[in-house]
């Protein structure tokens, strides 16, 4: 059997594969109008007659809100409460904008249904759910022609009765039906509302997707989907609870950079995942950064994700001169179709183009040479831009990196400084097809001083796949005061979730010695609002006060702690690849790694460049600035600030000086 990691992205999709003892790469253009096109093509180059195990990150569901083409869906709630989901909270995303108008609900209000019935907040069912009603219902969704059915009535967190129930009544339908206890069985009614519609509303569109692949792999063939929480979870799963991949892509990479940063010795990582379409930023202190509240297109979700700050900055990103004359880079991408202008067919200067045009990438090397750059098409293009904003063509592809670089900056900014991290203490982890072109500056900018790219540095989302555990998280509501609660009754609470968790992953196919818990607890002091989730373990409510004060630069230790919700992660222990280990070489580049010099324009000024090729490096081996590393998944750009050393794992390690 043949294990592949699969990553689709916006302009490339990426395999890694295992072959024998050898890891091999491959990399194809996106199909966007169907991602399953593109995986179907490199899975057929790769082993078109021999059994796979694949692991695969995928955009379906985070594009199908991005898009707003999700499947037509239904919500089924108390009756008075079918307008929640769209008051929400009071917050207002843009305070100034007196013209400000939310866009419509993924659910109109015509699509939003009340039942009578009512649990209550201690699970006591005062009316028992109006079975007439529900049929009703039914029968209206029935002409509705819905496709999903989003069901959440008021604590069924506590006490799922009346959603159990419900479903009962719509199982005519044949319409995949999501209940929020089973999806999110936490208090909070518009959060947990938003969250099921959203699994609602993304479930059909990744069935259809996964069964597409299915369909055409064989009965020996394994199919795994990566969570946006860093575990991945069988296709089955993953058609039922979609909502759970919404950043299966970036939370590969972030796992095969904690994983990869381990290995070489450095445990403290800002994560620069640079693609086509978008950068994606992590902080990793020792661990994964985990978040119960995130949002998609102003859609709350809050299932356990790894902490991933997103702009639309990547090598497609097309720079245009705005209204006030300024230079201004995405977030509109060229996308794979059309692609950068040296792709051959785009017509808006894009971030690639801007480092083509600089001979930071050298076209007879790119994608090892496999896929052609049509430099000529470039000049014309920066001409005609440069006359409208009064620059050199050189001028303004400085000043398209410059700005993108600067739109990265900031990202990085807010998941570090914004939160009380000083990046000088990190090391820039800097991988993405486009992320070896730019690390080195983005380090200068922030003064990190040591940036490492790991081999393969292009698909290394793919390599995470492979890399990532079985997870699956469940959590439940309890609201206990500190005093009004043993760690012998926390202990008892997980019980049952524990068992859920262990049978799950063994239909998961993970055996029962290879699975471990990890118990979390949601706190606050009382008053507060929003929760930290908190490790059970030692003294959980010091330890609690501790990231408080981490967190928010306080403690209160006066004042009441509440316990919120309980936190379970099951997590299974597959087989996964190991790194190889290569034996010193020295410092000296091996002659056959230098493959040519060029000039390539480093402030505003030609400097002779050595081109070096990566899978002739050694370990050991030293080289200063300026160079272009070339490999198949990427090019890296180490500028004269800058120098690089090959470590025993074949990472490229750049000190940084600017």
């Amino acid at each position: 059997m043949i294990t592949i990691g699969v990553d689709t992205g916006g302009t490339f999709t990426d395999f890694i594969y295992q072959d024998g003892d050898r890891w091999k790469v491959h990399k194809v253009l996106s199909t966007p109008a169907n991602p399953a096109e593109a995986v179907l093509k490199g899975l057929g180059h790769i082993a078109a007659d021999r059994a796979k195990k694949i692991v695969h990150g995928s955009t379906v569901a985070t594009n199908s809100i991005l898009e707003r083409k999700g499947a037509r869906t239904v919500l089924i709630t108390n009756k008075g409460f079918e307008d929640v989901i769209e008051i929400g909270r009071q917050n207002r995303r843009r305070l100034y904008d007196l013209a400000y108008r939310r866009e419509p609900h993924i659910v109109p209000a015509d699509l939003r249904f009340g039942v009578a019935g009512r649990i209550l907040q201690g699970g006591q069912e005062i009316e028992t759910l109006h079975e007439h009603e529900a049929e009703e219902v039914s029968k209206k969704i029935g002409e509705a022609k819905a496709e999903s059915v989003a069901v959440c009535f008021l604590f069924s967190f506590v006490n799922p009765l009346h959603e159990l129930k419900m479903r009962e009544i719509l199982s005519g339908l044949n319409i995949p039906v999501s209940l929020s206890h089973e999806i999110l069985s936490e208090f909070r009614e518009f959060e947990r509302t938003s969250t099921t519609v959203l699994n609602a509303y993304v479930s059909p569109k990744m069935q259809k997707y996964i069964s597409c692949l299915i369909d055409k792999l064989t009965e020996d063939d394994s199919l795994s989907i990566m969570q946006s929480n860093g575990g991945s979870i069988s296709a089955h799963t993953a058609m039922r609870e979609s909502v759970r991949t919404i950043l299966s892509g970036p939370a590969g990479g972030a796992v095969g950079a904690l994983e990869i940063g381990k290995s070489a010795g450095h445990d403290k990582l800002i994560t620069f995942d640079m693609g086509g379409t978008s950068t994606d930023v992590s902080l990793i202190d020792g661990d994964l950064s985990l978040t119960v509240e995130s949002e998609i297109s102003g859609y709350p979700i809050k299932v356990p994700m790894i902490d991933i700050h997103t702009v639309g900055a990547g090598g497609g990103s097309i720079a245009s001169i705005d209204i006030g004359g300024s230079l201004k880079v995405g977030p509109d991408s060229a996308g794979a179709d059309p692609g950068p202008i040296c792709y051959g067919k785009g017509d808006g200067i894009t971030v690639t183009d801007a480092n083509l045009y600089l001979n930071r990438l050298i076209p007879e090397y790119f994608l090892g040479g496999n896929m052609k750059l049509y430099t000529d098409r470039l000049e014309h293009f920066f001409i005609d831009m440069s006359e409208k904003a009064g620059l050199s063509p050189i001028e303004l592809a400085e000043g398209i990196l410059t700005v993108a670089n600067t739109t990265m900056e900031k990202a990085i900014r807010v998941i570090s400084v914004e939160r009380g991290f000083d990046p000088r203490e990190f090391v820039l982890f800097s991988f993405g097809g486009a992320g070896g072109l730019h690390g080195a500056f983005l380090a200068g900018l922030l003064n990190i001083p040591k940036v490492i790219i790991p081999r393969n540095p292009g698909i290394l989302s793919a390599i995470g796949m492979l890399m990532a555990d079985v997870i699956k998280d469940y959590s439940h509501t309890v609201m206990k005061k500190e005093h009004a609660v043993t760690r012998g009754e926390l202990t008892a609470l997980f019980s049952d979730l524990e068992e859920k968790g262990i049978s799950e992953l063994m239909v998961e196919g993970i055996d029962r010695n290879s699975i471990s818990m990890e118990r979390y607890l949601d706190m606050r002091y009382q008053g507060q609002s929003y929760e930290i989730i908190v490790p059970f373990a030692g003294d959980y409510i010091e330890n609690f006060h501790d990231l408080h004060e981490k967190k928010y630069g306080y403690r209160n230790e006066d004042k009441g702690v509440e316990i919120v919700n309980i936190r379970l992660r099951s997590r299974g222990v597959p087989e996964k690849p190991e790194f190889m280990k290569f034996e010193i070489a020295g410092k000296e580049l091996p002659r056959e790694a230098i493959l040519a010099r060029r000039g390539v324009t480093f402030d505003h000024k030609e400097l002779e460049t050595v081109i070096i090729a990566r899978d002739k490096l050694k370990n050991g081996n030293r080289f200063p600035g300026p160079c272009i590393v070339v490999e198949y998944s990427s090019t890296i750009v180490v500028p004269p600030f800058a120098k690089g050393t090959v470590d025993a794992y074949g990472n490229i390690m750049l000190d940084v000086k600017p």
